[in-house]
């Protein structure tokens, strides 16, 4: 019988364990944690976003994003549904993003658990692995207390994301100890920091809005959806999906910024028709009130203040000059990125062991019985349960493979 070690219990590696161990292979998880998934746990709030059905290459971030996305086709959304199905967990679909009915992250933490448990896949919980080496055709790996043997590894320790003890990034350790490519990781689905002391005015503040990301003056990505402003710049599902872009650049220390449109559903040549027409309806009413029922009152107040337009001043009296800067504050609100927030607070980390130093099964190319899969690896995916589907689709990947050499 092959033996198999799957260092770290989260959502990859409890999915190579459950696969390795229906396949025949003896196995053993080392966890540092003394519980299983503890990340699992707050995942799309609490109620663990597992999936999506909207699939697309660019869904998954990676310096090689074709080979991220054929292993993710080879154990797709559908697969993962029908996994978990079978496992007890009935899938609720919002608007393509996948949910277990219970709308509880610990249900699919749970059943995963249940699976390994009920397979016999033998779990120690608190060790700290130290080193993973190969000698005398078999590979070792120890905490430095006790030395465990076997035919077969698989890294699943996670990446530096995350603020739950153990996030600590140690399989990149081990992989360059065995002579793989890591790509230096930094924090992705992240919250970025803004130069501009403004956002003092408007924390708080949550508003529909298009953020277009450029790196050294060109453009780079883009989003729309709900922006939250901070003390120190912006967060929300937007500020996520172009962050690992913008964490990359500042690591190459290249200029970043975005502009924000805070009113995404009209073209540039429409808003000022409609604020043209607000303003003869309003005309009697002072600026402090000019966008009252439109906009948040400290985004108001903010803008009235960068365009230096007196609170008191009647809305009639508002020049063609004072009109065209308010649209282009609103429609064309420049912020330069400056930093990240750091590791503990981000989803993800972009970087990681580098793909093309493994095989299409996440075996290494130099170090054959050595896998490495899930967040240690160089794929990150968009908001939306993409990070999890790429977990469980580099986890069976691996834990079949290794099962069967």
């Amino acid at each position: 019988m092959k033996r198999i070690i799957i260092v770290g219990a989260g959502a990859s590696g409890m999915m190579a364990a459950i696969v390795a161990r229906r396949a025949g292979a003896d196995v053993i998880v080392l966890e540092q944690n003394e519980e299983v998934g503890k990340k699992i746990l707050a995942t799309g709030n609490g109620k663990c976003n597992f999936s999506n059905i909207y699939q697309e290459p660019l869904c998954y971030r990676s310096n090689e994003p074709k080979k991220a996305w054929d292993i993710v086709n080879r154990f797709s959304y559908q697969d993962t549904i029908r996994f978990f199905t079978e496992l007890g967990i009935y899938s609720k679909n919002k608007n393509g993003y996948l949910y277990p009915n219970s709308e509880q992250a610990s249900s699919v933490r749970d059943v995963l658990f249940l699976e390994m448990e009920n397979l016999g896949v033998k779990l120690k919980t608190g060790i700290h692995v130290k080193n993973i080496w190969h000698e005398k055709e078999c590979w070792h790996v120890t905490d430095n207390k006790t030395v465990y043997q076997a035919d077969a590894v698989i890294v699943a320790s996670g990446s530096q994301a995350s603020n739950i003890k153990g996030s600590d990034g140690n399989g990149y350790m081990f992989a360059k100890e065995n002579g793989l490519h890591v790509i230096p990781p930094i924090p992705a689905l992240v919250q970025l920091k803004c130069r501009e002391k403004v956002y003092k005015h408007l924390a708080g503040v949550r508003t529909q809005v298009k953020i277009s990301l450029y790196i050294n003056n060109v453009f780079t990505a883009s989003d729309t959806g709900e922006l939250q402003l901070t003390n120190y710049g912006i967060s929300g599902i937007p500020t996520f999906q172009v962050s690992r872009f913008a964490a990359k650049a500042l690591y190459e220390k290249k200029e970043v910024h975005a502009i924000l449109d805070f009113a995404p559903e009209f073209e540039k040549e429409q808003f000022e028709r409609f604020l043209r027409h607000r303003k003869k309806l309003c005309g009697k009413r002072k600026m402090k009130d000019f966008f009252t029922g439109l906009f948040h009152e400290k985004l108001s107040a903010t803008w009235l203040m960068i365009a230096r337009i007196d609170l008191e001043k009647y809305v009639e009296e508002l020049s063609e000059e004072e009109l065209l800067k308010l649209i282009r504050i609103i429609k064309e609100f420049k912020t330069v990125i400056i930093d990240t927030n750091p590791y503990t607070q981000a989803q993800v980390c972009a970087g990681g062991v580098d793909l093309n130093d493994l095989t299409k099964d996440l075996e290494s190319k130099k170090n054959k019985g050595l896998y490495f899969i899930g967040e240690v690896v160089d794929v990150d995916g968009m908001c939306g349960g993409y990070n999890l589907q790429w977990a469980w689709s580099s986890g069976f990947i691996a834990g079949t493979h290794a099962s069967m050499q």
